[in-house]
């Protein structure tokens, strides 16, 4: 599906979901958190030992999901209350499409774990990069590495309505990588180690946070979720909190439960681990982050995808979809 496309659906789910009341909160037996698999996170302890249900004083039901525009979707109609490193630009276009969302934390930064990966034997470099033109590129559609994508190939001059974009998510596109199927390939956690098997960055992440391509995931709930339980969405950062400063104080004794509940070996997951950062609540907290930051980098990437033809408009200004007032 190409974004304009879920753009549009995702309006008409909006519409639906306003029809059918997206309350449903009174009847809370458990809290449904969305999540990635082979996407390896410090708060995973947490969840495989159930310290959030314990915290939170509920049943956390943790549901994998291959993209975040999935996750969207699934909060939209009331399956899931929280999304856990949901990528940025579904979040940006969801809220711009009248998804009723909202950021409340950064999960996790990284820049070498979501990278574009050019099959070794196609001959392209960054320097005839516009060779891209005419190929097929595998990409999930819609999410923080479809924008990574267009920033990189904006700034190695490559026109990006000439490269032959395939919507695939990253473990299909690492299939369709090694078989040929495709010149380039782009995709995070496990599915990234694979394309490298072919392979290597069009861009490192080093290279691309030096033009100003950041690169990280959120915590969104839905609005009535925040609205009606304040308390279990402040709890759920907490633990987070406390299992990142863990992880950081000692993360070898993470790896063993955050791999089985990541879904990847040992060696894999210490290896996106470190690639990784998990930003504290003051962090978050700054100008950088939900001080200010992220506002102003929800507009410009609005802005971005309107003039890429991936949406129809951006809202003029998108601060209330930003809440900061759970971590402070």
């Amino acid at each position: 599906m190409t974004l304009r496309k879920f753009a549009v659906a995702l309006a008409a789910g909006v519409s639906m979901a306003a029809t059918l009341g997206m309350g449903g909160a009174q009847a809370l037996e458990k809290v449904t958190v969305a999540y990635f698999l082979e996407w390896p996170t410090a708060n995973q302890v947490a969840q495989v030992e159930k310290t959030y249900d314990e915290a939170m004083g509920v049943e956390v039901e943790w549901r994998a999901f291959g993209n975040g525009n999935e996750m969207t979707q699934a909060m939209m109609s009331g399956d899931v209350h929280i999304a856990y490193s949901q990528g940025f630009v579904p979040f940006v276009v969801g809220i711009s499409s009248g998804a009723p969302l909202k950021m409340v934390g950064v999960a996790v930064t990284y820049a070498e774990n979501d990278l574009c990966i050019i099959r070794d034997d196609s001959g392209i470099t960054q320097a005839n990069a516009n060779e891209l033109e005419g190929k097929k590129v595998a990409t999930p559609i819609g999410n923080v590495t479809h924008y990574k994508l267009l920033k990189t190939l904006e700034h190695l001059k490559v026109d990006a309505d000439k490269v032959n974009l395939v919507q695939m998510n990253p473990a299909d596109a690492a299939v369709a990588l090694v078989r040929g199927d495709v010149v380039m390939s782009c995709g995070f956690g496990g599915a990234l180690d694979r394309m490298k098997t072919v392979g290597k960055p069009l861009m490192t992440g080093a290279e691309q946070e030096a033009i100003g391509i950041n690169t990280f995931d959120i915590v969104t709930v839905t609005e009535d979720f925040a609205e009606e339980y304040p308390d279990l969405v402040r709890k759920f950062l907490e633990v987070t909190e406390a299992a990142n400063a863990a992880y950081k104080d000692k993360p070898e004794s993470a790896y063993a439960v955050v791999s089985r509940a990541a879904g990847m070996d040992m060696d894999a997951t210490k290896a996106t681990m470190k690639n990784f950062g998990f930003p504290s609540v003051a962090d978050q907290a700054g100008q950088n982050w939900l001080g200010g930051g992220v506002q102003a980098m929800t507009k410009g990437v609005a802005d971005m995808m309107v003039s890429g033809g991936g949406m129809d408009a951006a809202l003029d200004d998108y601060s209330s979809f930003i809440d900061d007032s759970f971590i402070k």
